[in-house]
């Protein structure tokens, strides 16, 4: 099982450092952080020269503990891997999304689609659930597949609306949907 900050370095290494393409909706970047993100945080001079600790800090506090991705790994530490390097791409609230679907569909618990997760609620105790359900073990690699799987069609469905993100889509599903370095 990796620690966060091999989660971290393995996202950075998918990210990679400075980033400006005109057709990405995110603008700037570096190391996978957008010139808002950025900014949100306090940060004030060129994007080319963000810290890498920054970054490090980023990930951390807004991507991993806010979204309680401390909370799903304690359950289901590839399924928060996976939630993670999603959320860095899609959104946290997104990711949540795609969880709370995946429970529904593979274990039928009503929950909200709401792209909340917080400590105590249905979610986690409907994630507790699914897990003791299944084999620890295969009960995590379906729900990550799942979640891939949605992931996928998600990338699919922004190219079908916005053509202009085609330039995108086949490093996506390499990067994130087939190659699971960065959240495994």
């Amino acid at each position: 099982m990796k620690t966060l900050d091999q989660r971290i370095a393995g996202l950075i290494a998918v990210e990679g450092d400075f980033v400006d393409n005109h057709a990405d909706r995110g603008g700037p970047t570096r190391f996978g952080i957008t010139e808002a993100e950025a900014r949100a945080n306090g940060y004030k001079g060129d994007m080319r020269d963000l810290p890498i600790e920054l970054a490090r800090r980023i990930y951390t506090q807004r991507y991993w503990f806010a979204p309680h991705l401390d909370l799903v790994s304690i359950r289901a530490p590839h399924v928060a891997g996976e939630m993670f390097d999603t959320g860095v791409n899609m959104g946290t609230k997104a990711a949540a999304k795609l969880l709370q679907r995946a429970l529904n569909v593979l274990h039928g618990d009503g929950l909200v689609v709401d792209g909340a997760i917080s400590p105590g609620g249905a979610t986690l105790k409907a994630l507790d659930a699914y897990m003791a359900a299944r084999t620890a073990q295969d009960g995590e690699a379906v729900l990550v597949e799942l979640l891939n799987s949605f992931q996928g069609t998600r990338y699919a469905e922004i190219v079908e609306g916005d053509a202009k993100q085609r330039t995108f889509v086949f490093g996506q599903i390499r990067n994130r949907v087939m190659d699971r370095s960065a959240s495994a």
